[in-house]
């Protein structure tokens, strides 16, 4: 018997598994949904797991309005290691000992960060720069000067810190890098530092409450797809 397929012009709420990329979860949704069309509204790094807002049919249409929202995140920063991606992917390019930090200090330096701040574009990332992605840059070793842009952090708030790793929550204006922003927490501690792990908590609207698993996802499918249905928040059309 032929799957049913979803016909409703909607935004879906996933819940990114870690090692996939945000394609890979458009690919599996479409398959599973059938749906003519499905996007996402904005990328998260293959390691990093969370809401994942995507478009079915023609929501895609609406996508940048999602891409441009606040975004938060519950992140973890790793001191004395530093990487040429600015996260646990990549190759280890510094290290050096960690002092002893504590809470008000790394309180005090997180405190820095509120606000409106200048943010270099990491070298492997999908920014173009004279009509080519950074990463390619960075692939073949070629120097290249990176943008700079201007972001808001709207909230900061420390959590733990133990083994030279702090955990925290951040709020931040769209087009952040929370793995700049771990490697500039690092720099003004004067330590080599990246992004451990990542996960997204909101966007705009959406939160992980109302997020669902590929696992979920396939399992109202199974069933038909009318329990998919109350997970849908369908675009106003006009």
């Amino acid at each position: 018997m032929e799957r049913a397929a979803i016909t409703t012009n909607a935004f879906l709420v996933v819940d990114k598994p870690n090692g996939w990329t945000s394609n890979d979860v458009v690919q599996k949704v479409k398959r599973l949904v059938r749906a003519k069309k499905v996007g996402h509204t904005g990328t998260l790094d293959p390691a990093a797991t969370g809401v994942l807002v995507l478009c079915l049919n023609r929501a895609t249409k609406q996508a940048s309005t999602i891409m441009g929202m606040n975004k938060s995140y519950h992140a973890w920063v790793k001191f004395g290691v530093s990487t040429d991606t600015g996260d646990a992917e990549g190759q280890i390019v510094d290290e050096a000992p960690v002092p002893e930090l504590s809470r008000e200090q790394l309180s005090g330096v997180l405190a820095q960060f509120n606000g409106s701040i200048e943010q270099t574009v990491p070298l492997y990332s999908a920014v173009k720069v004279d009509g080519k992605r950074l990463y390619r840059y960075a692939r073949k070793n070629q120097a290249v000067e990176r943008p700079k842009r201007t972001v808001e952090i709207t909230a900061l708030e420390l959590l733990s810190y133990e083994n030279a790793v702090l955990e925290f929550m951040v709020s931040c204006s769209s087009g952040t890098y929370i793995r700049t922003l771990a490697e500039d927490i690092g720099l003004e501690l004067d330590l080599p530092a990246h992004l451990s792990a990542l996960r997204r908590t909101q966007v705009g609207p959406y939160g992980l409450n109302q997020a669902l698993s590929i696992e979920q996802i396939a399992a109202y499918m199974d069933e038909g797809g009318e329990g998919l249905l109350a997970h849908l928040d369908p675009i106003k059309e006009s």
